[in-house]
C-alpha cells in the first residue's frame, strides 16, 4: 500500500515533487522531441540539485522584460496589450533556446491604473514607457502599530494597510472593525456607504482584469511548455520574515529603527510569520507542480546588516524557513542580493543537497569552496557583463565559472541577476557556453 504524504520521509515527498516536474499531466508536447527535451532539462537540474554531474551544466538566463524590447515594444506595450506580450515572448522563445522557460513576469497596467497602488511606479504613471515597474518604499505599518497589527493582522489589512497602500481604498478607514460586522446580525449598514461601495466595485473590475491577465500568462507559459522549456522555478509569496517586513510593511528605515529600539516586537513577528511563510510557499509548490522555490534575500547581505544582527534577526528565521520547505520536499531557491562573503560559513548549516543558493556578486570561487560539498550554487555572471559586454566577454566569464563552481556538478549557470537591458546576443551566448564547456565527461 502506498504511503499517505504526512508518512513519507522528505526525500520521499522531494522525489514525489520530482516526478510530476518531470512528468506534468497538463502539457500537450508539440512533438516527442519536445517532450525529450523537456525531461532533459528537467534532469539537467535536478541531478545538479543533487550535486550529481548531468550531462552538462545547465544554464538559467532571467531577462525581464528584454522579450518586449527584443521584438521593438516598450514595457508600456506588453503591460497593456496581451496581444503584444504573447507575441514578444512567443518570438523570443522560437528565437533563442534556452533550458527553461522564461515566464513573463509582467504586471497587468489597467490594474494597476484602477487601484493607484502608492508604492509602485509604472511605464506611463511615473516612469518612462520603457522602464519596468519601480518599487517605493513606504512605512505602511507605525511604529507603534505593532499591537494592534499583531493582535488583529486582517482587520489591520483592510482598514489600515489597504487605504495606506492603495489610493483607490482609501474610503475602507471607515468600516467598522471586521470583528463586529455580523455581530447579532448588525454592522453591515457600513457597506451601504456609496463610498465603500465604490472601492468594492473597483475591486470586483480590478478582479476579472487579473483573471483574464492570468489566463495570457498562463497560455504563454504552456506555449513554451510545449515546445519543451520547463518551468525551474516559481516566486514564493513568503520567504524570510523580515523581508516581507521590510518592503511591504514598515520598510527600510523603519525596519532598521526597530532592531534597535524595539527587537522584541520584530523578532515576536517573525517568529509568529515563520509557519505561515512556510504554509504559503509548500501551498504554491503543490498548486503548480514545480518543486523549486524561489526567495529573493533582500536584507541578508554584507553591506546590509552587521554579522550580529544577521545573526540575531535574519540568519535563525531564514534557516527554519528553509529546513520546513525541506521537510516538505520543497527545493528553495535562495537568491543572495549583492554579497554574502561573510556569510558563507554560516550558511553551510543547512541539510545537504537540499538548496540552490543563487549568488549574485558573492566570490564564487569562496563559495564553492564551501558550500560546494553541501549545497548546489548557481549564477555569478555579472549583471553589467549581460548589459554591456560582448557574447565573447560572456562566454569567457561562462567558461571561468563552469572550471570553477562546475567542477564535480552542483553548478547552475547563470547571471548574478536579471535586467531588462541584456543583450539577446548575450543571452544565446549563456547556453552556448554550457554546451562548449559544461559537458561532463563520464
Amino acid at each position: 500500500m502506498e504511503k499517505k504524504w504526512p508518512d513519507l520521509s522528505p526525500d520521499e515527498k522531494r522525489e514525489k515533487r520530482f516526478k510530476r516536474w518531470l512528468s506534468p499531466a497538463d502539457i500537450k508536447f508539440i512533438t516527442l522531441d519536445a517532450e525529450k527535451l523537456y525531461k532533459e532539462r528537467v534532469q539537467r537540474i535536478i541531478d545538479a540539485i543533487k550535486l550529481k554531474e548531468p550531462d552538462r551544466v545547465p544554464s538559467y538566463c532571467g531577462t525581464g522584460h528584454a522579450p518586449a524590447r527584443f521584438s521593438g515594444y516598450t514595457v508600456k506595450d506588453v503591460m497593456y496589450s496581451p496581444e503584444k506580450l504573447k507575441n514578444a515572448w512567443t518570438r523570443y522563445m522560437n528565437e533563442v533556446e534556452q533550458d527553461s522557460l522564461p515566464t513573463p513576469n509582467v504586471r497587468n497596467g489597467y490594474i494597476w491604473d484602477m487601484v493607484r497602488p502608492r508604492s509602485y511606479k509604472w511605464a506611463g504613471n511615473g516612469l518612462p514607457d520603457n522602464c519596468s515597474p519601480q518599487y517605493v518604499e513606504l512605512e505602511l505599518l507605525k511604529a507603534n502599530e505593532w499591537d494592534r497589527f499583531m493582535e488583529n493582522p486582517s482587520d489591520f489589512h483592510l482598514r489600515t494597510y489597504l487605504p495606506r497602500a492603495c489610493e483607490i481604498a482609501k474610503p475602507l478607514e471607515k468600516l467598522p472593525p471586521i470583528q463586529s460586522i455580523g455581530s447579532f446580525g448588525s454592522g453591515f449598514g457600513a457597506f451601504a456607504d456609496p463610498e465603500i461601495q465604490s472601492v468594492f466595485a473597483v475591486f470586483n473590475k480590478a478582479g476579472e482584469h487579473e483573471r483574464e491577465w492570468g489566463k495570457v500568462l498562463s497560455e504563454v507559459d504552456m506555449t513554451g511548455k510545449a515546445m519543451g522549456l520547463p518551468t525551474f522555478y516559481v516566486l514564493a509569496r513568503g520567504g524570510v520574515p523580515i523581508d516581507t517586513i521590510g518592503a511591504s510593511l514598515r520598510g527600510t528605515v523603519g525596519t532598521i529603527n526597530d532592531m534597535f529600539r524595539q527587537p522584541e516586537k520584530l523578532i515576536e513577528y517573525i517568529e509568529r510569520e515563520m509557519p505561515n511563510a512556510i504554509r504559503s510557499i509548500v501551498e504554491t509548490a503543490d498548486i503548480t507542480g514545480i518543486p523549486c522555490m524561489y526567495m529573493p534575500l533582500h536584507r541578508g547581505a554584507d553591506s546590509f546588516m552587521s554579522e550580529k544582527q544577521f545573526l540575531k534577526f535574519y540568519w535563525p528565521y531564514l534557516k527554519k524557513v528553509v529546513e520546513g520547505l525541506v521537510a516538505e520536499g520543497v527545493v528553495p531557491v535562495l537568491f543572495a542580493e549583492g554579497a554574502y562573503n561573510s556569510r558563507l560559513e554560516i550558511v553551510k548549516d543547512l541539510p545537504k543537497a537540499s538548496v540552490i543558493w543563487h549568488f549574485d556578486q558573492t566570490d564564487i570561487k569562496r563559495a564553492k569552496d564551501i558550500l560546494g560539498s553541501s549545497s548546489c550554487i548557481m549564477g555569478n555572471i555579472p549583471i553589467s557583463m549581460m548589459v554591456t559586454g560582448t557574447p565573447s566577454d560572456v562566454k569567457a566569464r561562462c567558461k571561468t565559472l563552469i572550471e570553477t563552481a562546475g567542477k564535480e556538478g552542483g553548478y547552475i549557470l547563470a547571471p548574478g541577476a536579471a535586467s531588462d537591458d541584456v543583450k539577446k546576443e548575450n543571452v544565446k551566448a549563456v547556453l552556448e557556453a554550457a554546451k562548449e564547456y559544461g559537458v561532463y565527461r563520464k
